[in-house]
């Protein structure tokens, strides 16, 4: 009876440790050979400067504008802080801006804060009057990513909406970005940020219109590649499948890529 007592408390030891430890034991099992690196590999934009030899700061492109939204607020589907500092320290020399996924439009919004005066921000997203008749669930597609695509495109308007001068710079599309028609947007964008739909047919769609849009030195960003989350798998897989034919790499301390 010792004996059996034993095993199981072993096998429960083993469970519970796999239980906190997850991330990591399928990090090091599905290592998909993708770099990570720190943030100065996006240009020189991230480049400290050295006050003396045990101090850096931010150099001017490193200062931005922001805002913080409390948890109180319940807004679904952010960046991070230190993500969406990323993204508003691009948007500053970035002239022509698109977004795959407007949600809240707090990313749009901080685009319209830090981008040069006369830039222009084209943001899509799902009408929420028509989200059924829009969202289409293809074979293999995640379940809960496309849930998810459901309950982010619920706002009719934006943080923006009120900004006079802020909506002056965005123009929002209403409508399934499968169904975006690309060709006046060939090479035309400095910075396009990939924050849709996370299924596996809408990311495939949204990277590959992407490709043909971007200009020569441009950004492409994509948000949520993790393996933390069911809703994120799809983003996972794709990016992985496509590593080794792009110059793609993962910032560190992020799930952007």
């Amino acid at each position: 009876m010792l004996e059996y007592l034993l095993y199981f408390l072993l096998i429960l030891n083993l469970l519970i440790i796999f239980f906190f430890n997850r991330k990591k034991i399928r990090k090091y099992f599905l290592n998909p050979g993708i770099k990570s690196v720190d943030i100065e590999k996006l240009g020189k934009s991230f480049f400290p400067i050295s006050i003396d030899t045990k101090l850096k700061a931010p150099n001017n492109d490193m200062i931005t504008n922001t805002f913080f939204v409390p948890d109180s607020w319940k807004v679904v589907g952010m960046t991070s802080d230190y993500e969406a500092w990323i993204l508003s320290v691009l948007s500053k020399k970035s002239k022509n801006i698109f977004e795959f996924g407007t949600c809240s439009g707090k990313t749009t919004m901080l685009f319209a804060l830090n981008s040069p005066s006369d830039a222009k921000i084209y943001t899509i997203t799902l009408d929420p009057k028509y989200i059924e008749k829009q969202i289409k669930k293809e074979t293999g597609d995640n379940n809960i990513a496309t849930r998810n695509a459901i309950s982010e495109s619920k706002y009719n308007n934006f943080m923006f909406s009120k900004n006079s001068i802020l909506k002056k710079k965005i123009k929002v599309i209403f409508n399934d970005s499968k169904k975006l028609n690309i060709k006046k947007f060939h090479n035309y964008f400095d910075l396009i940020f990939i924050d849709g739909g996370h299924s596996y047919s809408c990311i495939k769609n949204d990277t590959e219109k992407s490709m043909k849009m971007i200009k020569k030195n441009g950004y492409i960003l994509w948000h949520d590649y993790s393996l933390g989350k069911k809703s994120h798998k799809d983003v996972y897989r794709y990016l992985n499948e496509i590593k080794n034919n792009y110059e793609i790499f993962h910032i560190k301390n992020t799930s952007l890529f």
